[in-house]
C-alpha cells in the first residue's frame, strides 16, 4: 500500500528556531544510529519513519558509519525514501556525518579534506539524494588543522550538496574556534550535536553549552535517556530482550551498578510525583534548556516514538526539582561513555 503521510502531522510536534538561524526543528527528532541497519527488519524501520513522520518529526539524523554494517543505515533510510517518503523530501531534515572510521587506509577516518568530501559524495549515492540538510563533522581530530576541516564543511555548502552544517562531539573551546572560522567562510554553521542526558553532564563541564549560547547555535542532544537508562525498563531487573542482552557494544550490564539503579528510582518516583513516566520527564529536563534546540531518539518500535513525543509537553519544572534533579545525578559520579 502507497503511504500518505497524516493530514495531521503538525498538529502534535512543536518546533524551536535552530540558534539564530532561519531553520526550525522539531523538539524530537529521530537518530538512526540503531535499528536501521542490515540486522533490523526493514518493516520495522518504515513504520518508524511513517510514525515519526506522521507525529511531525521532520529530522532524521544519520551518519555515514551507522549500521550495522556501516553505510547500511543511509541504504536502508534511501530504500524508505525512493519507496515512499521521497515525494515529502521538502518537508524533511536529513542529516549525516563524517569522522569516524568508514572505509580502510589513511583517507577513510578523521578529518582530512579528502575524507570529508569522498564520504559527502557516498553518502548521497547510498540515499540516492542531491543534497543533504545539514553535514557534520562527527568528532573533533586533534592532528587535520582545524582551518582544513572548516573549509571542507564550506565547500561542501558552496558545491549545493549540503545546505547547512554543524558540528559533533566538540568542546567548547574547539566550537567557538570553528565557529570563528566558519563565519569568516561564510558558511551556514547552525548546530551542535552532543551527548546530554541527566545522567551526562559532559557539555556542561567542557563548556560547549554555554559556547553554545553565547554563539546562538543550536544544540541537539543525542543519548538523552543515557541508551535506556532513564526509562523504568531496568526498575525491577534487565529483561531478557533488552539492549543489554542483545546487543552488549553500548550498555553493559555492569553499568547498572546498585548505585545507578537507586539513583534511576529516585527519578522514577519523582517523576511518578509529576504524574509523568520517567523517560518523559528526563527529556522534558532536556527540551526545558534553553540552549536545547531538540532531543534525538532512537527507537526500536513505533510506540517508544509516540511515548517520547509526550515529552514535549511536560510540566513545568520547579527550581526545587530542578535542584533534586542535580543532586541525584551527583549521588554516583562515575559516568558511562558511548562511542557513537
Amino acid at each position: 500500500m502507497m503511504y500518505v503521510a497524516s493530514k495531521e502531522r503538525y498538529t502534535t510536534m512543536e518546533y524551536n528556531r535552530c540558534g539564530d538561524s532561519g531553520l526550525m526543528l522539531p523538539k524530537v527528532s529521530l537518530g538512526l544510529w540503531h535499528n536501521f541497519g542490515d540486522t533490523s527488519k526493514f518493516e520495522n524501520m518504515r513504520q518508524l519513519c511513517f510514525t515519526a513522520f506522521d507525529n511531525g518529526i521532520t529530522q532524521f539524523d544519520l551518519a555515514n558509519n551507522y549500521g550495522p554494517e556501516p553505510g547500511s543505515a543511509e541504504i536502508n533510510f534511501g530504500r524508505i525514501l525512493k519507496e515512499a517518503l521521497g515525494k515529502y523530501r521538502d518537508e524533511l531534515i536529513i542529516t549525516t556525518k563524517a569522522g569516524y572510521e568508514m572505509w580502510d587506509g589513511p583517507y577513510g577516518n578523521w578529518g582530512s579534506r579528502k575524507y570529508l568530501l569522498a564520504s559527502l559524495d557516498q553518502s548521497l549515492k547510498r540515499m540516492g539524494l542531491e543534497y543533504v540538510d545539514i553535514f557534520y563533522h562527527h568528532r573533533m581530530d586533534p592532528e587535520t588543522p582545524l582551518e582544513e576541516t572548516m573549509g571542507a564543511l564550506a565547500s561542501a555548502v558552496q558545491s549545493g550538496k549540503a545546505l547547512y552544517v554543524g558540528l559533533s562531539n566538540y568542546d567548547g573551546k574547539t566550537l567557538s574556534q570553528a565557529a570563528s572560522i566558519l563565519q569568516e567562510m561564510h558558511c551556514p554553521f547552525v548546530i551542535n550535536q552532543n551527548r546530554y542526558s541527566i545522567f551526562d553532564r559532559t557539555v556542561e563541564k567542557n563548556g560547549l553549552k554555554k559556547t553554545t549560547g553565547i554563539l546562538k547555535k543550536g544544540l541537539i542532544t543525542f543519548s538523552p535517556l543515557a541508551q535506556g537508562q532513564l526509562t523504568d525498563r531496568y526498575l525491577n531487573g534487565i529483561p531478557e530482550d533488552s539492549r543489554i542482552r542483545t546487543d552488549g557494544r553500548f550498555l553493559k550490564e555492569s553499568n547498572l551498578t546498585p548505585e545507578r539503579l537507586q539513583q534511576i528510582r529516585e527519578l522514577n518516583d519523582m517523576a511518578a510525583g509529576r504524574g509523568e513516566k520517567l523517560s518523559e520527564m528526563a527529556l522534558g529536563w532536556l527540551l526545558a534548556q534553553q540552549e536545547v534546540t531538540s532531543v534525538l531518539i532512537g527507537a526500536s518500535r513505533p510506540q517508544q516514538i509516540l511515548d517520547n513525543i509526550k515529552a514535549i509537553h511536560c510540566a513545568p519544572f520547579t527550581e526545587e526539582e530542578l535542584v533534586r534533579i542535580d543532586e541525584i545525578a551527583a549521588e554516583n559520579t562515575a559516568s558511562t561513555s558511548f562511542r557513537k
